[in-house]
């Protein structure tokens, strides 16, 4: 009895999915990567640049559909989770859209040097992703696509700048807002289940954090041609 009285504490002082998901965004989320918050917008006549490889990355992680949140949808989830899949799908298709509208906005892809290292880069990650999204392991994919409906907000500030740099007309989010996100946790009663979104989310942040990474080290590279 007093082992079980002691396993109930111990579980009810654990932090909650939500509370683990708000600190890895803390941690791991864009918009507190140094290339997100300041490098890419302090770079001056190399800043167009910049976004404009921004752009293209991101586009070849997360302009083809289907994609993260697509697959999810395809898993097995509660109606409350449902629901915010057909709502973030949907918002998701306007957002791919406006990112590959500034792609065509932004031109070419800037030369840098170590591109097909590049290439091979980004297709591990969009292979990373997919294979997160397809998981069989239920909650996992729920929680990679409530990942990327969060972090896509810093994504979306780079995405702004580019297009309001090359003249394209901004248009308003379409996702779900993090409450509406972080909301659909309690439609996941079970701790394993709590436990897989927490970890589909933390390796879709991985995977973001790694490109924001390798964007900075391409902006590194192109200032020392």
């Amino acid at each position: 009895m007093l082992r079980m009285v002691l396993n109930i504490q111990q579980e009810a002082a654990r932090p909650g999915a939500a509370e683990m998901i708000d600190a890895l965004l803390g941690a791991e989320g864009g918009k507190n990567h140094p290339y997100v918050a300041t490098h890419i917008f302090a770079r001056g006549r190399e800043a167009a640049r910049d976004l404009a490889d921004a752009v293209h990355l991101l586009a070849h992680v997360h302009g083809r559909n289907p994609g993260v949140i697509e697959f999810a949808r395809d898993k097995p989830s509660g109606e409350a989770s449902r629901r915010w899949l057909d709502i973030a799908a949907e918002g998701f298709a306007a957002e791919r859209a406006y990112l590959m509208r500034t792609v065509v906005a932004v031109g070419p892809l800037p030369s840098t040097p170590g591109q097909a290292e590049s290439e091979a880069a980004v297709a591990g990650q969009r292979h990373a992703l997919e294979m997160l999204a397809r998981s069989d392991r239920n909650g996992c994919a729920l929680g990679a696509a409530m990942a990327l409906v969060l972090d896509w907000r810093a994504a979306r500030t780079v995405i702004d700048a580019a297009a309001q740099r090359f003249g394209l007309q901004l248009v308003p989010p379409a996702l779900p807002s993090p409450r509406q996100t972080m909301a659909i946790i309690d439609d996941a009663v079970a701790p394993a289940v709590q436990r897989a979104i927490v970890f589909g989310a933390q390796q879709l942040l991985v995977q973001h954090r790694g490109l924001w990474d390798l964007l900075e080290a391409r902006a590194e590279a192109r200032a020392g041609l």
